[in-house]
Formats: C-alpha cells, structure tokens, sequence
C-alpha cells in the first residue's frame, strides 16, 4: 500500500503508450483511432491524478527503486511534492486535452490522425516519467523523448510554416539539452554517481556549481521560453494542432522551469545569491518583453505563445526570489515567492490552456488565425466566447479569478524582498514591481484586443459570417477549465496552503502561514497584507443588482425622453472598414515601445537561424556548379576518354570474346602459382 502512489503513476504512463498504440494498430479505420487515442488520455490522466493527490495532501515522499537494464543508471522514481505538483498539473490537463481532442483531432481524418494519437500520448507520458525519475541519465532519456514527440507534433500538418518552424524548435532544444547534459556531466564527475541523491550531498566550489547552474539555467530556460532564447515558442505553437498546443504551453515549457529548480535549488542549494537576481532579472525582462510582442500580433496562437514568454517570466521571477531568499537566509521570502511560483504555474496551466482551445476552436470553425477576418464572433459562438472571456480575464490578473492570487503573492514577495535584506535585493525588489505592474497594464491591453476584435463588432470574414458553435466535447473541455479558473481563484484560502507546502519541500520545512478562515494574507510581518477572493466575488455577484436598486429608487421620477435618431455607431454599421482594426489598436504602444520592438529582430534567434540558413542555402547554391564544374566533369570525361581508346576490343566476334577469356584465366592462374 505503501508505494500505491507510485503503482498508480506507473499505470499512467502505462495507459498512454498503450493509447499511443491503439492509435497506431487503427490507423485504418481513424475515427476508432481518435476515441481509442482519447479514451486513454483520458484514463492516463485519471491514474496520474490519484498518483499526486497522496503527496500532496500527506507530504509524504514515496521512492522506487527498480532493476534498470544499464548497471550505471538505476531507474530510481522519486515522488515528492515538486513532482507531484507536476505530474497532477500534467494529469489534469491532459485528462482535458483528451476530451477536446475527441471532436478536435477529425479535422485530421485523412491526414494522419492516428499518428497524433501516438505523438501526443507518448508525449505526455515522457512528460509525466520526467519529472519523478531521480537519475540523470534516465532524466536525459526522458527529456528527448518529450523532445522528439513534441517535434512531431509542430511538424503535423507538414506546410512550410510547420516544417520550418519544427526545424528552429528542434535545433534549440537540442542546444539546450547538450548544455543540460553538460551540467549532469560536470555533477558525475564529482560524484561518481548519476543518481540525482548523489548529486544532493556535493559539496562543491562556487564557481564550479556556478557553472553547472549557468550550464542548466540556459539549457532549461531554452525549453521553458525565456527571452532571449524563446524564438521557437511563437512559431512551433501555432504550428501544431490547437490541443498540442496547450500541452507545449500549459505544460511542457514549465518542465524547463521544473529543470531550474531541480538543479538550482533541490541539487545545489541555491548557494549564491547572484543567481536568484540572475533569474529574477531574466524574468522581469521575459514578462514585458513577452507580454509587448503578444499585443503587436494580429495571429491569435502567436499572440498566446508570446503571452506564455510573458507568464513564464512572471513564474521565473518567483523563482528568482525565492532562491534570493534561500541565499540570503530569508526563509519566510523564500517560502513566499516560491508558493507564488508555483500558484502561477498551476494556474497558467488552467488559463492558458483554455485560452489556446478557445483559439482552436475559433480555427475549427473558421479555419483562420488571423484576428483581421474574424470579428462578431459572440452572437455565434457564445459558449466559446464566455469561456475564452473567463480565461482572458484570469490571464489579466482580475479578481476573484485564479490569475489575480498568484500574482497577488507575486507582488507580496517582492515587497517583502524590497524591504529585507541586501542593498541588492531592496533595489531589485521596487524594479521587479515596476516590471510586474507594467506587465499587468499591457496584458489587459493585450486580451482586450484579443477578444475583442475576435468575438466583438462585425464578421470580417465569410467564414466569421457563418461560423456555428464548437461540437460539445471541445465545450465541455473548455468549460471544466473555466470552471477551474474561477475555483482556483475563489478558492484560494483553502489552495495556497498546499502551494506553501510544496515551497515548503524545498525551504527546509518551514511552512509560511499565508491563509486564515477566508482571508489570505502574505506572511510577512512586514508587510501585513490581506486580501479575501471568495467575500470578492459576493461582492463581484451583488453589483449587478445595483442597477435594480437605483431604479427603485428612481420610481415615481419621470425623464423628459427626445428621440434624436440613431447614434454614430462608429462604422460598425455601414462600412467595415471604418472599425478599429487589431493593428489599429496596438499601434500607440507600437509607437511608444518601437525600441522594443526593434530590439526583437536582434534578439531573435529565428531570425539569425533564417538569415543563416539562407545563407547556407545561398552558398550551397553557389557551390554546387563549381563542384560539378571543377571535379564531377572531368571525371566524367576523362572516363568518356578512356571508353573511346578501348572501344577496340569490342569487335563483335565471338571467338575474340573466347580469346579474352582463355588469357584472362591464364593470367590469374600464373597470379595464384607466384
């Protein structure tokens, strides 16, 4: 019974390699396949979920240690809080991701639809082994797997915009796994061993672990999306298929977060605290950055995938925080920005996965990203239109819902910070909250734009004209999401406490205080602030009647009514294109941030992979004649040559042609006598 969690765990992985073949063995018959596919995503995550709760209400760490088939890597599974916070926000959007795909993925049928059966479910199950497995080599293994699958997923639909951008994916997630692989290498060196156990007790020189954490810190953020190494996530995400894409988003760009505390904090101890402002400022800078570029886009996935730069930025400066907090002996700061962490962290997952199945459902039934043709989409879709506004408004930090608490400690973290510690620290901390609060202001911006030029005004577009409702699956999906949304949210005393005992795993086992009946509060002396989602969103819930009362009020009173026509409705009525257009609305930040924006064609290392490859292509192009020209032909021509000069023999005698054969016996007869 004991290592019940871990069986149940195992079970999962199980029951999604065998969706992944089912999927494979009906590939003849692909609607079987797509149910078949789904029906094991769906039980794959049920088992995943009941693998974590355990630990995350017992904080019980459960460990299995079983016969690998290399004597060098033992297959040891590790599950404690980190991990089973990860694999219950793997299970729990895969469990979703396999009811949306139930409808979704028949858009594929007749091109394959089997195959993203078996992508996406060895895909997760990648995910899920990762994350518990305690030896590097075997983390390694894992991390490819995830790696490959994912790969095989942007490159589905197999056009130039899938191929070229699975082509700048695969090539930076390599780059960052030979660094990781570096790292891991450096750590067995010194220890002798590739079990992550061993790595936990080296005691090693500050610059060398400042090297293995540098080594991982980049090839981690590489896969997590940080600015400046994020140049694959705004073109693989809307390359793949929409629920694919809120796998990558939701879930696999936190394995790199994952990566940078296992090896920061859980390996080495955060020893330095150079390396939490090194975070921090990574991610202050991911955050705004991320956030400016999603509000210049007029593709509604891009727009998503950078609004995920900016949300891994936001989760990276809790990070950075706490291990400020864990080098400087700020343990309540610690425990603080690192619940914030992984608070935000759960709950992007929830919004950002709504978010990118209200976009695919949008690209299902209009079968266009681009926000310019869609429009007035509201009056017919309003189940998708409600649930994406759900998810626009969490993503915006607007209380009661989820994405307001988390961010809510965020800012609490950084005030505690700004008012302890180092003069480093208490200058990073008012910067970091300028930063935060920035980010906030354009991320409102951002998905006012979003939903609004998408589902507000007119249909821009044939297809936004007769666009109907999304099938059920994918509204259930998206509607269990928006539900969670709100609970995680309203819901927040009653979470937190379980986000600070995952903080606490890695604190020392100091367990912040950060609820009390319905109140949240930060925990910090110093900063003695609180705050109640649920008595919010009474209060959110009685404003409406507000408008009744006064009009109660008003009885008896009479207003003189003039009817003066009908108002400028601001070209909405007689000429489209007299509405305000996603670029229109974008353009003043345009022109207050141009810098900015400059600066992303000289961070973006798409773009200096496309000049190179063009490069390369240009070259190669040039080359070629002058190999043709200069060794090909006169090789070929001097073999015309010789052909011409012996042309004699062949005189066409049969007898000659016996001659030939006499002497050549007799020539390798004499050969084999010497």
């Amino acid at each position: 019974m004991s290592l019940m969690p871990l069986g149940y765990l195992l079970l999962s992985v199980l029951l999604f390699l065998a969706g992944g073949v089912a999927s494979v063995a009906a590939a003849r018959c692909e609607r079987l396949a797509i149910n078949l596919s789904a029906l094991a995503g769906l039980l794959g995550g049920f088992a995943g979920l009941a693998s974590a709760l355990p630990t995350l209400l017992t904080g019980r760490v459960f460990m299995l240690d079983l016969a690998g088939p290399f004597s060098f890597a033992h297959f040891t599974l590790r599950l404690d809080m980190l991990a089973a916070l990860m694999v219950a926000v793997i299970s729990v959007l895969a469990m979703l991701a396999a009811i949306y795909s139930q409808s979704y993925v028949r858009e594929y049928q007749g091109r394959g639809a089997w195959a993203m059966g078996l992508f996406m479910n060895t895909f997760i199950a990648a995910m899920l082994a990762l994350v518990v497995v305690d030896n590097a080599f075997w983390f390694l293994v894992f991390f490819e797997a995830m790696s490959l699958a994912s790969y095989f997923l942007v490159i589905f639909d197999q056009d130039e915009e899938s191929v070229g951008a699975g082509l700048l994916y695969f090539l930076i997630a390599h780059a960052g796994s030979v660094l990781i692989m570096v790292a891991f290498f450096l750590l067995y060196s010194r220890s002798g061993s590739l079990d992550f156990q061993s790595f936990r007790g080296l005691k090693l020189p500050l610059g060398l672990s400042s090297l293995v954490f540098v080594l991982a810190f980049l090839g981690f953020g590489a896969k997590a999306g940080m600015v400046p190494l994020h140049s694959w996530l705004p073109r693989a995400h809307p390359a793949a298929p929409s629920h694919a894409s809120a796998m990558m988003s939701g879930v696999m760009v936190k394995i790199g977060v994952f990566g940078i505390i296992k090896v920061g904090i859980d390996l080495l101890g955060a020893q330095s605290s150079w390396w939490g402002l090194l975070v921090l400022a990574v991610g202050a800078v991911s955050a705004v950055l991320g956030v400016l570029y999603a509000l210049a886009e007029q593709d509604i996935k891009r727009l998503l995938a950078y609004s995920t730069v900016e949300n891994v930025g936001i989760i990276l400066m809790g990070v950075g925080a706490g291990m400020l907090g864990l080098a400087t002996g700020h343990i309540a700061l610690a425990g603080l920005a690192l619940m914030a962490a992984f608070y935000h962290l759960f709950n992007h997952a929830l919004f950002k996965g709504l978010m990118f199945f209200g976009a695919g459902a949008i690209l299902y039934r209009t079968h266009t990203r681009d926000m310019t043709l869609l429009g007035g989409l509201a009056r017919r879709m309003p189940l998708t239109a409600l649930v994406f506004l759900i998810g626009a408004m969490s993503i915006c930090a607007l209380p009661p819902l989820n994405g307001f608490v988390s961010e809510w400690f965020s800012y609490q973290a950084l005030f505690a910070m700004s008012h302890d510690g180092d003069f480093m620290m208490r200058l990073a901390g008012p910067v970091a909250i300028v930063m935060l609060a920035l980010t906030g202001a354009l991320a409102a911006l951002c998905f006012v734009k979003a939903w609004g030029m998408t589902f507000s005004g007119q249909a821009m577009s044939e297809h936004a004209e007769h666009a109907e409702e999304a099938p059920y699956s994918m509204l259930l999906a998206m509607g269990v999401l928006a539900v969670l949304c709100i609970g995680a949210g309203v819901g927040a005393p009653w979470l937190a406490p379980l986000f600070a005992r995952v903080a606490a795993s890695l604190t020392g086992g100091f367990v912040l205080p950060v609820a009390q009946g319905l109140v949240l509060h930060s925990g910090q002396l110093n900063t003695p602030a609180v705050v109640s989602t649920p008595l919010l969103a009474l209060l959110l819930l009685a404003l409406p009647l507000l408008p009744f009362l006064l009009i109660a009020a008003m009885q008896g009173r009479r207003v003189a009514r003039r009817h003066a026509g009908d108002a400028w409705a601001c070209g909405y009525v007689t000429e489209k294109r007299m509405t305000v257009s996603p670029e229109g609305m974008s353009q003043p930040v345009g022109f207050m941030f141009g810098s900015l924006y400059r600066l992303r064609q000289t961070l973006s290392l798409s773009a200096w992979f496309d000049r190179g490859l063009s490069g390369a292509v240009d070259g190669a192009t040039r080359l070629e004649p002058q190999w043709d020209a200069r060794l090909i032909a006169p090789i070929v021509a001097g073999v015309q040559q010789l052909a011409r000069r012996i042309a004699w023999l062949q005189r066409g005698d049969f007898r000659v042609y016996c001659l030939y054969v006499v002497v050549a016996l007799v020539t390798l007869l004499l050969v084999s006598v010497r």
